[in-house]
């Protein structure tokens, strides 16, 4: 069985993670480091507590505790699908292989 390349994924998606942002979270801005925008997940009225660090991939919904390390992890929970199933579809999004 071969094994998910997580940590390529990751990396690969840091490298052009605003874009990736604007996708995913349309209503968001960059602020300084971070990319801050409504959590789509609950109604969310201003942006502020959901934010993105544009440099580690971290992210946080500060107002309800919700967090994750990378994007594989914010795809996933954005998506409501495991973070296997997240890293495959970034990669296919991205165009890498998920498992070199």
């Amino acid at each position: 069985m071969r094994s998910i390349n997580f940590e390529r994924i990751n990396r690969t998606a840091l490298s052009c993670l605003p874009s990736i942002l604007a996708r995913w979270l349309p209503d968001g801005k960059t602020q300084g480091s971070e990319y801050v925008a409504k959590n789509p997940l609950r109604n969310d009225r201003h942006t502020g507590s959901f934010k993105v660090n544009l440099y580690s991939g971290k992210w946080g919904d500060f107002a309800t505790g919700d967090s994750g390390g990378d994007i594989v992890s914010l795809g996933a929970f954005l998506a409501g699908i495991t973070q296997k199933e997240s890293a495959l579809a970034l990669a296919e999004m991205l165009g890498v292989d998920a498992y070199k």
